[in-house]
């Protein structure tokens, strides 16, 4: 409908234009050089297949393309007239209008002005076929029905085909997603052929491995957690039947077993206060009491507890430090962070039985480090070490106490602080566990 109704208009407006330029052209020649006009009209009208003619004092001349197109004298004679007549009735210097040849069903234009001004009476008329209008508008139509035809086949089955390769990936991955709901972690997400469907397939494939990551650390955690709380609560009960039974009237032994009892209890208190830590880092509940306050001496406060080691178990524990440094934090958690990383360091630290902690200043950073001489970690797990739960293939088959949730609540800590932080390790040369923080100018006293 749109071609049809732009065809017709368009091609009309196009034919007015086109005979009101070959018309400015004949007037300018006829006003420049008269004796030229008649060739100027002549190709003109061979060359445009119009028909012109032109009415002077001197008479009238009429130029055509000898062409099958040549209107009869009548019709030219009541056109021209017309014409004419809606011309000298106006003060405009052209006029245009659309016959219409009732007989054949054929329309032409027709133009007419001033040859030499409005004052000298010359006119100047052409006349132009319109004749291509109705058979190029039935061309076109049947050409757009059968278009139209077979546009609509082939987008159904392209419609069709793009339908079924969308909605596959989309079906696969709706049946993995139940398959994940159920607790099958092993599903695998296919996104298939679109860009968008891969990158959902990849997202629930990421999801589906961390889900499955999670699920592995709770279980060791609790197999972890029930041992660590077994252990205790069996020898608080032991101890305390043994002060009942035994060792209640001897001062000695009561005290032994009750050292003993409140030992085993720190243990429980240690544990239930990591958990509680991990789920308020996880809930972002955890409240910071900030304040300013020497690094150097928080850090050097640690290293004391431990130096005692030194003589009694045969521990090598040094402590390397810089002046008083000052940062701005919460002071208690920042000792847990020092004392967690002095305390693996312990735990995991081997034979050698050393560790080291250093705090040295760079710029507007200090730095603390807590270094052992243990098995190490290795490259692939080194970014696994700050999960929840998590322990080193190394370190799995130890029997050694803990719930695995100490290294991520010190990696909250630091985020939380926007401090630096991260782990340098090679496999049997030890680990360095360091953070860094930015420095503050030391309180007014």
């Amino acid at each position: 409908m749109l071609q049809n109704f732009f065809t017709t208009n368009y091609y009309e407006q196009m034919k007015v234009q086109e005979t009101q330029r070959t018309a400015k052209l004949l007037v300018d020649e006829y006003s420049r050089d008269p004796s030229g006009f008649g060739r100027l009209a002549q190709s003109a009208s061979s060359t445009s297949d119009i028909f012109i003619r032109v009415d002077t004092d001197n008479g009238t001349e009429v130029y055509d393309s000898g062409s099958y197109f040549k209107p009869s004298n009548i019709a030219y004679d009541f056109e021209t007239s017309t014409a004419k007549n809606q011309l000298e009735s106006n003060s405009v210097d052209s006029v245009s209008l659309i016959a219409k040849d009732k007989k054949n069903d054929t329309r032409r234009l027709v133009y007419a002005t001033y040859l030499d001004g409005r004052s000298s009476g010359s006119m100047l008329y052409i006349v132009a076929p319109l004749y291509p209008v109705q058979s190029t508008i039935v061309i076109l139509q049947r050409q757009l029905k059968y278009i139209s035809l077979i546009a609509l086949c082939i987008s159904f089955v392209l419609a069709m085909v793009i339908a079924t390769r969308l909605s596959q990936p989309i079906k696969d991955i709706t049946k993995s997603a139940i398959e994940l709901s159920k607790g099958n972690y092993n599903v695998k997400f296919k996104g298939g052929m679109f860009t968008e469907t891969k990158e959902l397939a990849k997202t629930l494939n990421t999801a589906s491995y961390e889900m499955q990551k999670t699920d592995s650390y709770q279980r060791d955690l609790i197999a972890n957690v029930s041992h660590d709380l077994k252990t205790p609560l069996t020898m608080i009960k032991s101890y305390a039947e043994m002060i009942n039974d035994i060792s209640g009237d001897n001062p000695e032994k009561r005290r032994q077993h009750l050292n003993v009892i409140i030992t085993e209890t720190d243990r429980l208190n240690k544990l239930v206060t990591d958990m509680l830590s991990a789920s308020r880092l996880q809930s972002n509940t955890l409240e910071l009491h900030k304040e300013t306050f020497d690094l150097v001496g928080v850090a050097e406060d640690i290293a004391n507890t431990y130096l005692l080691l030194n003589e009694q178990e045969g521990y090598h524990v040094h402590f390397n430090k810089c002046k008083p440094t000052y940062v701005y934090g919460d002071k208690e958690k920042i000792k847990q962070v020092i004392s967690n990383f002095a305390s693996n360091a312990f735990k995991y630290g081997g034979d050698s039985k050393y560790m080291e902690i250093s705090v040295k200043r760079s710029g507007k950073n200090v730095r603390v480090d807590v270094i052992d001489h243990g098995d190490g970690i290795a490259a692939d797990e080194l970014s696994h070490v700050w999960d929840r739960y998590y322990r080193t293939s190394a370190n799995r088959t130890r029997d050694i106490e803990g719930s695995g949730l100490g290294l991520a609540i010190c990696k909250g800590i630091l985020v939380l602080h926007n401090a630096d932080y991260g782990v340098d390790s090679k496999v049997g040369e030890g680990s360095d566990f360091w953070f860094e923080m930015e420095t503050v100018r030391p309180p007014k006293v």
